[in-house]
């Protein structure tokens, strides 16, 4: 009869207490003598934004038919690849006239995407649109829109950029179009007011 072996268990060692355990002295201490942090809803607001005085309840007044709808680059790119003609599909849409209004950021972006979407662009030179003059450097069309919404409450915009849609849900009172399948479909227009 032989001697059974003893095997040597791994990871078995003596448990060492961290140096940053709450049970140390001096860990203890340092607790106590720790300033409180400050709690954020206790800051006192400095500034509001102000609100449009066209806005009533989330109600925007100034929206009235004729439309004027801010077109982005892949809202006309949808259009060409669904087959709708897009101010038809508009009038459709709200049920009264609408303008589409294209800014000088979107028409550049449409440039600069090349031969391949030269349809888009000779929809968006239709002499029915109307053009907006931009002011500022550079063509990012996403920041231009955000920013002419921001200034003038009268525009519906029309756009199929999840990006630009979370940006625009965050301004109150701005309705958002988007393409859907067959038809276009509007988000956030309020109902046409009871008399």
């Amino acid at each position: 009869m032989g001697v059974n072996k003893k095997t040597r268990k791994f990871a078995q060692v003596k448990r060492v207490i961290s140096s940053r355990d709450s049970r140390l002295k001096k860990n203890q201490l340092k607790q106590a003598t720790a300033v409180p942090k400050k709690d954020k809803s206790a800051e006192v607001v400095r500034e509001i934004p102000q609100v449009a005085s066209s806005l009533f309840f989330q109600f925007n007044e100034a929206l009235r038919p004729p439309y004027s709808v801010l077109v982005d680059t892949n809202f006309i790119n949808f259009s060409i690849q669904k087959k709708l003609e897009l101010i038809q599909a508009m009038m459709d849409c709200l049920y009264a006239k609408a303008t589409p209004v294209i800014t000088d950021c979107v028409m550049a972006e449409l440039e600069k995407l090349g031969p391949r979407y030269r349809i888009a662009l000779r929809i968006a030179r239709d002499p029915r649109f109307e053009r907006v003059k931009c002011d500022h450097k550079g063509t990012y069309a996403d920041d231009c829109i955000v920013n002419r919404v921001m200034q003038h409450k009268i525009y519906i915009v029309a756009t199929n950029d999840k990006d630009l849609k979370r940006r625009i849900r965050k301004i109150p009172g701005v309705p958002i179009m988007t393409c859907g399948t067959g038809k276009y479909v509007i988000e956030r227009l309020p109902d046409a007011p009871e008399k």
